[in-house]
């Protein structure tokens, strides 16, 4: 008698470091109000890091599931998404209030897109534009909240400089990336009749 293959454990490390991810974003979150920047920036580098682990450790071992296909992207816009919204309300951080409204509309556009796509069988898989503005959005973040951690001296040149090309970097890499996905998601609409 053939026996059916063992169904895959949902707990298993792709999904713990994602899960990890998660506590990590909120005390991220946590530490940006009481102005500990540079603590902030150790533990969202730490979290930024776990993404990649936990994709490539999945692909490379089969540990792939369907919570990590819909918990991975969710951990990922609440960090980068509450990133940006409590940075935009710290003076000095580099990033306003507008730019953590296109980053949070662009992932909440992109989702939905998703939603609808593959619900109609259409495919919607990631494009390296959208993983590029991944990238720049954490360079972003990340040299925010080091800028932010020079409470008592202003930061050295090349790193204000940075701060200000990331963010720039990574608000254009959003627009863009979102109007990609709109672009192939109207394509399948039109496809599909």
């Amino acid at each position: 008698m053939i026996q059916d293959p063992p169904a895959k454990s949902i707990w298993n490390i792709p999904n713990a470091l994602t899960a990890l991810r998660f506590v990590l974003a909120i005390v991220v979150f946590v530490l940006i109000p009481l102005q500990w920047f540079f603590a902030a920036f150790v533990v969202f580098v730490i979290a930024a890091s776990t993404d990649w682990i936990d994709g490539y450790w999945a692909r490379r071992f089969g540990q792939t599931t369907q919570l990590g296909r819909i918990f991975d992207p969710f951990v990922d816009k609440i960090i980068i998404c509450g990133a940006f919204i409590f940075l935009a309300a710290e003076s000095g951080s580099g990033i306003v209030a507008w730019m953590a409204v296109v980053v949070v509309a662009r992932e909440m556009l992109v989702t939905a897109l998703r939603g609808f796509i593959e619900q109609h069988g259409g495919d919607f898989s990631a494009k390296m534009s959208g993983k590029l503005k991944m990238v720049f959005q954490c360079i972003a973040a990340g040299a925010s909240l080091l800028v932010l951690s020079y409470a008592d001296a202003p930061p050295p040149d090349w790193m204000a400089g940075t701060l200000v090309v990331s963010v720039w970097l990574a608000v254009l890499s959003t627009i863009y990336s979102g109007l990609e996905y709109v672009v192939v998601a109207l394509r399948s609409l039109q496809q599909a009749g």
